[in-house]
């Protein structure tokens, strides 16, 4: 997991640089994004549990918070930093459709990391994602619909085909198959990771141009995008007398979003412009995720030391 968590940013990079200098390698790769959304969404489903799902009864609480969080906070903000920021419709909608989208899969392993509830992290991912078939069209058309004319009943049925259903499958399969799926689990997360890369990878170069042109723009609405997520995600969970290890998990679903789907999103309904904000989102929020999991767990081994008493005192 430690490996995973500092080679995925680092990858992202490397993908997103080769891209950036020689885009005509991969944008005729375009056609691979979402077969490789349904990949990853497959990996996550593989790595589900019926009692993950159960696990959302005994924290309601925190679930139910989460979720509203997630599915307000982000695409409100989305709208508003686009607003103060001057962009144009194409990246309005691009980070509009990047916050309405579920909490990202990247979130639990920084959710290990960060030493924080891992099984309330899998559950928020898992109910998010299953929420979001519903919500993340209506929350576009609602948000940003004045914008460009959104196909809700066409995104509506591609989300079922490209999330739900390769989710439900990966689910049913570790399920029933739970031996065979045992022997792949260990390889799950990095056929996730190479999978998210490649579809940066192709967005970037899809872009390069207009990167060129207004990325610097665009990398100020992202950061600003996936700080508010992770400020609100926090701050709101504390204000609410949540434990700080529920806070910090929650903080990283609302923050971390899945920047692959809205990818493919935008791609297939709107134009590859309006995903360049998905695809600097995907490779920002690692990173940053990846530094407040060192942050935050060192803290903790920092409290727990202090807490331990000296040899004198013992």
């Amino acid at each position: 997991m430690q490996t995973i968590n500092r080679l995925f940013p680092l990858l992202a990079l490397i993908g997103a640089a080769c891209a950036y200098w020689q885009p005509q390698l991969f944008s005729g790769f375009s056609n691979l994004i979402v077969p490789l959304l349904v990949i990853i969404m497959l990996a996550m489903g593989l790595s589900l549990n019926v009692s993950d799902f159960t696990a959302a009864v005994r924290q309601y609480r925190a679930v139910g918070v989460g979720l509203v969080l997630q599915f307000s906070v982000m695409p409100l903000s989305a709208l508003l930093i686009s607003q103060l920021l001057g962009l144009d419709a194409d990246l309005t909608l691009g980070l509009v459709v990047v916050g309405s989208v579920a909490g990202g899969t990247a979130s639990n392993v920084v959710c290990y990391l960060a030493k924080g509830d891992l099984a309330l992290s899998i559950t928020m991912t898992a109910c998010s994602t299953l929420l979001g078939v519903l919500l993340t069209p209506m929350i576009i058309e609602l948000v940003a619909g004045q914008v460009v004319a959104v196909p809700v009943l066409a995104m509506l049925v591609s989300l079922a085909k490209i999330v739900l259903l390769p989710v439900i499958v990966g689910l049913l399969a570790n399920h029933y198959l739970a031996a065979s799926v045992s022997k792949i689990r260990g390889v799950l997360p990095w056929i996730s990771v190479v999978a998210i890369c490649m579809a940066i990878t192709i967005i970037v170069a899809l872009n390069a141009q207009r990167i060129e042109q207004i990325g610097a723009i665009v990398l100020l609405a992202v950061i600003l995008h996936n700080a508010s997520g992770l400020a609100f995600g926090y701050g709101v969970c504390y204000l609410l007398g949540f434990s700080h290890k529920v806070c910090r998990t929650i903080s990283l679903e609302v923050g971390l979003q899945n920047s692959g789907l809205a990818t493919a999103l935008c791609v297939q309904f709107f134009s590859p412009a309006s995903a360049l904000p998905a695809a600097i989102f995907s490779v920002w929020h690692n990173l940053s995720g990846a530094m407040l999991a060192g942050y935050w767990s060192g803290k903790q081994a920092q409290d727990r030391q202090a807490d331990k008493p000296s040899q004198k005192e013992a």
